[in-house]
């Protein structure tokens, strides 16, 4: 099953140096049976692209605790998809689904990643995605304009040269 796992830059940094990928709670996202029950009409692209965006909206609340921390990271939304098992989780998302232990870097097939460019959008997005998920219409258009940037792909294998640049 193809799933898309919330990351954060620190969580990048970590998967370069040990080669596995250790998402919070478990919790991933990926084309369940609910998430395809929710959309009228989508091919298998389309849903995995909500899927994905999902994992994007939850690397926002991941994102928020490390900027609330004071931790002086990117301000970048991480998604890494990856070919593993998974359980769903119908007490959460549509798309959400529960894996258990690390991800080696051998099952993630790409990652993907904010540019420079989306990082004042996204900071704004990760101090008030709570409040947007309540239905504050001010958050909600906030948290829209980060959602606004696309998310640059990558290959596996150019993920600690991302992590290189990045980091400058």
């Amino acid at each position: 099953m193809r799933i898309y796992l919330p990351g954060t830059w620190p969580m990048l940094r970590t998967l370069v140096k040990t080669g596995k990928f250790d998402p919070i709670g478990g919790t991933a996202f990926a084309l369940t049976p609910r998430l395809r029950e929710s959309y009228v009409a989508g091919d298998d692209e389309e849903l995995e692209y909500a899927a994905m965006s999902e994992a994007a909206r939850a690397s926002l609340r991941l994102l928020a605790v490390e900027l609330g921390l004071g931790e002086d990271v990117p301000a970048r939304r991480v998604v890494l998809a990856a070919d593993m098992d998974a359980t769903l989780r119908p007490d959460l998302d549509d798309g959400a689904v529960r894996i258990t232990g690390s991800v080696p870097m051998s099952a993630i097939a790409a990652v993907h990643v904010d540019g420079e460019e989306a990082e004042h959008a996204v900071r704004e997005a990760a101090g008030v995605v709570d409040k947007a998920d309540l239905g504050d219409l001010d958050a909600e258009f906030l948290v829209g304009e980060a959602e606004d940037h696309e998310l640059a792909w990558y290959s596996p294998e150019e993920v600690a040269f991302l992590v290189d640049l990045g980091d400058l």
